[in-house]
């Protein structure tokens, strides 16, 4: 009986946690929305990774306000925030930190002492990441995967809540690393920032050519989004939307007997059992962004784009005629059906 009475009284916090952070979500949108003009997709994606505990990749040209959305957001929760710009000369220490030896003046004696690097904030920006060599590269994933840092044989744990958002010039790649497919599993989205609309742009240009200053009022706390990334965990899903969720995954890997002619004709390589867990998770974030304790198909067919779109590997032919991985994304959306996926029965009804 204390059971299950415990029970409904978590899951009545649950509630009123996820309507505050529907109320949240709109007030971040204002307070975001006095410095970045339009970009509600690029938004909405950075916080349910945030939300989700992921890290995101921006992909865009330079001037989309990348940067400015990044630091913005991260004064509008109350977070710490460090920019990290990658160069060719950029050395793993740089982003970790380093030990260095200090004199006690009482005792003089000599120690190592850690000094922290820009890695230890709780929005770290790495912008231009593919900009420095793969060896610097690396100094990421640890702290990405395991939230710590190694340093003398010593572990050092981040602060959390703890993101790292990522920014790529998908133009100029003369003197670039591309990021190898391990790191770009690591990042929870691929958010694809596009140009602005006539309307937008010309708000921008009003925006930014006067000399006005703009506060950013803080929305969220550090402790609403630790609760809040919990929360997420909890929310429940049905087996159908599981089956579907993975029916993407699935459906890309060439081998499998799921997978439909065109994903064997354009694609190298599919996604693994990592995006089928961002897609659930991800899913799940949005609908709690939305006000809902349940996650719809709906929810997941929103997130497949920034999950799957830097997981599956084009080919030569699908190059040649123009194929990308959003378009081989939107033909999987068109052909896996929900009914399919309730029933559990996606390979007997594509075979239909």
């Amino acid at each position: 009986m204390e059971n299950t009475t415990d029970s409904q009284n978590t899951e009545e916090k649950d509630q009123e946690v996820i309507a505050k952070l529907k109320k949240a979500h709109n007030l971040l949108k204002q307070e975001i929305g006095k410095v970045i003009v339009g970009q509600e997709r690029v938004i909405d994606e950075v916080l349910i990774s945030i939300f989700s505990r992921g890290h995101c990749l921006l992909v865009g040209v330079p001037g989309l306000a990348k940067t400015k959305l990044i630091s913005t957001l991260a004064q509008a929760l109350s977070l710490s925030f460090m920019r990290i710009q990658f160069t060719p000369d950029l050395m793993p220490s740089d982003i970790t930190g380093t030990e260095v030896i200090q004199e006690d003046k009482l005792t003089g004696q000599r120690q190592f002492k850690f000094l922290q690097g820009p890695i230890f904030a709780n929005v770290v920006l790495a912008d231009e990441i593919n900009r420095t060599p793969p060896k610097t590269q690396a100094a990421l994933l640890e702290a990405m995967q395991e939230h710590q840092v190694t340093a003398g044989g010593k572990k050092h744990t981040l602060p959390q809540p703890f993101f790292v958002l990522a920014t790529q010039n998908p133009i100029e790649q003369e003197g670039t690393y591309p990021l190898p497919e391990a790191q770009l599993d690591r990042f929870m989205f691929n958010t694809l920032v596009d140009y602005p609309t006539e309307e937008e742009e010309l708000q921008i240009m009003k925006l930014t050519t006067t000399d006005v200053d703009t506060d950013i009022s803080q929305v969220v706390s550090k402790e609403d989004i630790v609760q809040l990334q919990k929360i997420v965990r909890r929310v429940p899903i049905g087996d159908h939307q599981i089956q579907y969720a993975m029916s993407f995954a699935r459906m890309t890997r060439v081998t499998t007997p799921e997978a439909p002619d065109f994903i064997k004709n354009w694609l190298s390589w599919g996604a693994g059992p990592r995006a089928s867990q961002y897609l659930i998770i991800g899913a799940k974030a949005r609908a709690i962004l939305h006000g809902r304790n349940y996650v719809s198909t709906e929810d997941i067919r929103a997130v497949a784009h920034p999950v799957l779109r830097h997981r599956i590997i084009t080919n030569y032919t699908a190059s040649a005629e123009g194929i990308t991985p959003d378009k081989v994304i939107d033909k999987l959306i068109e052909i896996i059906p929900d009914k399919a996926a309730e029933d559990g029965r996606l390979s007997e009804v594509l075979k239909s």
